[in-house]
């Protein structure tokens, strides 16, 4: 039941993820349950970049380089969980969006179509039973020199999946009724 994987979703960070590969014809099947979001005025801003293999690997060169590159005072540890990150994964799958040459609806609106793309991922490998994890660092903005993106394209982050071993941990959120105004 859909209620049932909404609820059941969680953030499987790489370091819990273990070596089983994923299966190319699951990541296409996540990649078309992203292509199904809904999107204003059909723009289907959504591009997506899969990594696998070694291109994991220069990504994680590449984000700690350049952490170390532009940060006064580098912290080994962030840079080597930069480096180590996208090798734990199955697959990183760098999460762009390409804006609309007409820019025939807001900017916020195209984010949000690709938002809900990437819930559509996170909901499908929750029940594929693929751990999974958003991760919007702030080094995004320097994607350009690592990918060819096209004009108008930029990246929103990065989708990390893999198989973990470890049950997720049971979420809690504060009851609805204290965030709805019934008028």
């Amino acid at each position: 039941m859909i209620f049932d994987i909404i609820k059941n979703r969680r953030s499987i960070f790489p370091a819990q993820y273990n070596t089983k590969p994923i299966a190319k014809e699951s990541i296409e099947k996540i990649l078309e349950a992203a292509n199904w979001a809904p999107s204003h005025k059909k723009t289907e801003p959504w591009r997506f970049k899969v990594l696998q293999g070694e291109k994991k690997a220069e990504l994680g060169e590449f984000l700690s380089y350049t952490y170390i590159d532009i940060t006064e005072n580098p912290k080994q540890i962030k840079s080597k969980k930069l480096i180590e990150n996208p090798k734990k994964a199955g697959a990183v799958i760098a999460i762009c969006m390409q804006r609309d040459p007409l820019e025939s609806v807001p900017e916020w609106e195209e984010v949000a179509a690709v938002a809900m793309a990437v819930q559509n991922m996170w909901l499908c490998c929750t029940e594929m039973g693929i751990g999974s994890y958003w991760s919007s660092p702030g080094l995004i903005k320097y994607m350009d020199e690592f990918f060819d993106l096209n004009e108008g394209e930029k990246c929103l982050g990065f989708f990390y999946m893999g198989y973990s071993d470890e049950e997720p941990v049971e979420a809690v959120r504060k009851p609805i009724n204290d965030k709805v105004e019934w008028l």
